[in-house]
C-alpha cells in the first residue's frame, strides 16, 4: 500500500548572525580608528600649546642690533620696546622691552666699557635674559692715571 506522503514540518530557519571572529575584527578596526583620531587630536593640542607659550626673544638680538647701528659706545642707559628694533619683532613680542647700560670700566683705563643688555617682560616685571660684554672704544680718554702692568696712564 502506498501511503500518501506525509507533510513534513517546516524546518526552522537558521538565524543569520555575525560570527565571533567577524565581531572581533570589526571592533579591532573601530578601536584602531578611534586611537588614530585621539593621537591626532593630542598632537594638535600640543602644537597649540607650543604656540601659546612662546619663549622670550634672545638678548643676542638686541646685542647685534646695538652694535650694528653704530660701532661706538655712548655712556648711559637706553631702553625701548622691541618695535624700535623691528616692527615685526614688536608684533611678535609685544610684552617685551630691552635695556642697554653702558659705562666705562672704573678699574681699567684702556678704553674698555662694560655694556649690559637685558630683555624685560612687562607683564611679570622680570629680566628674561641678560648679557654683559666689554667694548673697546679707542676714542675713550683715560680718566685716571694708573701705572699698573701695561695699562696706559
Amino acid at each position: 500500500m502506498l501511503s500518501a506522503p506525509r507533510p513534513t514540518a517546516p524546518r526552522p530557519s537558521r538565524w543569520r548572525a555575525f560570527s565571533l571572529i567577524e565581531v572581533m575584527i570589526a571592533l579591532a578596526i573601530f578601536f584602531m580608528c578611534t586611537f588614530a583620531i585621539l593621537g591626532l587630536t593630542s598632537q594638535l593640542l600640543q602644537n597649540a600649546r607650543a604656540f601659546q607659550t612662546r619663549k622670550a626673544p634672545g638678548v643676542a638680538l638686541v646685542h647685534a642690533w646695538y652694535t650694528s647701528m653704530t660701532n661706538r659706545v655712548t655712556e648711559g642707559e637706553f631702553s625701548g620696546s622691541l618695535s624700535d628694533i623691528s616692527e615685526d619683532l614688536g608684533k611678535a613680542y609685544p610684552d617685551y622691552e630691552y635695556a642697554i647700560l653702558a659705562e666705562p670700566d672704573p678699574y681699567l683705563t684702556n678704553g674698555l666699557w662694560n655694556v649690559t643688555y637685558r630683555i624685560f617682560n612687562r607683564r611679570t616685571h622680570q629680566v628674561e635674559s641678560e648679557v654683559a660684554t666689554f667694548y673697546w672704544d679707542p676714542n675713550t680718554q683715560s680718566r685716571t692715571s694708573v701705572g699698573v702692568g701695561g695699562f696706559r696712564p
